[in-house]
């Protein structure tokens, strides 16, 4: 008994308790604007899952390097599929549709406490510009 107990327990803290699991859409076109994810930013906690949903055809998600905490493990999904992924390194992600990332089609999640929200210099023009807008957005909090 007393050994099931503590494989019950084992299990319990090896996941997390309280995860939670977030859906970002992916767009070509919505009432937001063209090639964009909806939400544009998730502020999550370490241990949640994000699934990003395949809406409309050609797009992926993907990390961009340089904009993921160090220890996180970079993604990409494939085109048009569905792709699940599981956050657990504390920081800011910035995410890309690989093929549209130069149309600005980007979003940010914030993992953990608000982290620094510095972005890089090499960015696409359009990129840089979704950023700076959802930076905005998020200025006061």
């Amino acid at each position: 008994m007393k050994t099931l107990a503590a494989s019950l327990l084992a299990c319990l803290l090896a996941t997390p308790l309280f995860a939670e699991t977030h859906e970002v859409g992916m767009y070509t076109r919505n009432e937001s604007g063209p090639m964009i994810y909806e939400p544009q930013f998730l502020s999550v906690a370490p241990g949640d899952t994000v699934v990003f949903v395949s809406k409309q055809p050609g797009h992926n998600a993907a990390t961009i390097d340089g904009m993921i905490p160090e220890g996180a493990e970079p993604f990409k999904s494939r085109l048009g599929e569905d792709f699940t992924v599981t956050l657990t390194e504390p920081g800011l992600y910035g995410i890309k549709c690989n093929p549209h990332y130069a149309m600005g089609m980007v979003m940010l999640i914030e993992v953990g406490e608000k982290t620094d929200r510095t972005l890089p210099e090499d960015l696409p023009a359009r990129a840089r510009q979704r950023f700076d807008a959802i930076l905005a957005a998020r200025k006061a909090e």
